[in-house]
This record gives C-alpha cells, structure tokens and sequence, in this order.
C-alpha cells in the first residue's frame, strides 16, 4: 500500500517531508486560473511563473505535473483563502479539496498557507511597477502564487514554525 502523501498547515511538518530541500512550486486557485510560481532548491527566491486556465481537475493535474517534472518540483504549498477574522469559507474548503486530490495525483506533500492579503499585495507591488490593468489581470494569480510561496519559503528557512 502506498502512503499518501503529507498535507499539512505546519511548516515544520513540511521541512521535515523535504529533508534535502529541493525546489518548490506555489499555486493561487482562482475561479478561472490557477497562479503557479517556483523557487530554487535552497529556498531563497520565489518567482512567479504561468498563469494556467483552471478547467477539470484532470486536465489541471496534467498540466501541473509537466511544471512539476520539468523543475524537479520536491513539494507545493497552496495558498488557503481565509477570511480576514482567520474563519474558512467555502474557498477555503474548496482549496483543501484541490489540495488532497493534489497531493495524491503528483505524490508530493503540500503545504497549505494563509494567502490573505497575497491578491492585494500582488496588485500594489504590480501597480508600484506602472503594470496596465490588462498585464496586471493577466499577471495577478502568479504573482500572488510568488507572494505566497515567499512567505512560506521565510518561514521555512527562518524557524518560524
């Protein structure tokens, strides 16, 4: 029998999936895309990467697995919309669903991560850069995925467990 893969909310549990590091994928669920971003194996630097159209989640795996085969993806973290008082809705619900299945589609642990504030944070630092609305809506999930995948990637080389 084979062991499913970890999910989890705990950095720490997260380091201790990936004792040799190894780089790490990012992903923003939105209704209609799905915002990745990658960093490098010492987990240094997120970088915003695709936005892909969120369609079934089969044709999302697929597409999600090429990402994670072509930069030896070792574990994902995806952003889990919670409400400003720290309440989950049905977002969030819907994240840990896509989470799960993940998680056994590319057998690899996942990380799910507070992403309140990421979208909006995204949109200031786009603006910040005289980014055109129609870049900044075409951009928006990757970078939010890159601010998520910053966040957690300081928590896992800072300790902050």
């Amino acid at each position: 029998m084979v062991e499913p893969a970890l999910i989890t909310e705990s950095s720490h549990a997260f380091a201790a999936a990936l004792p040799a590091g190894g780089p790490l994928m990012a992903l923003d669920l939105g209704t209609k895309t799905i915002g990745t971003a990658t960093c490098d194996a010492g987990w240094q630097f997120a970088t915003a990467g695709k936005t892909l159209p969120r369609g079934k989640f089969g044709r999302d795996l697929q597409a999600l697995a090429v990402l994670a085969r072509e930069r030896a993806i070792r574990g994902v973290v995806i952003g889990l919309p919670r409400n400003m008082d720290g309440t989950e809705g049905p977002r969030a619900q819907s994240s840990r669903a896509y989470a799960r299945n993940l998680a056994e589609g590319l057998r690899l642990p996942v990380l799910l991560w507070d992403e309140r504030w990421s979208t909006a944070s995204a949109e200031r630092d786009m603006i910040g850069q005289d980014m055109s609305r129609r870049k900044r809506a075409e951009r928006i999930d990757s970078h939010a995925a890159a601010i998520i995948l910053q966040g957690a990637i300081d928590a896992l080389t800072g300790g902050a467990f």
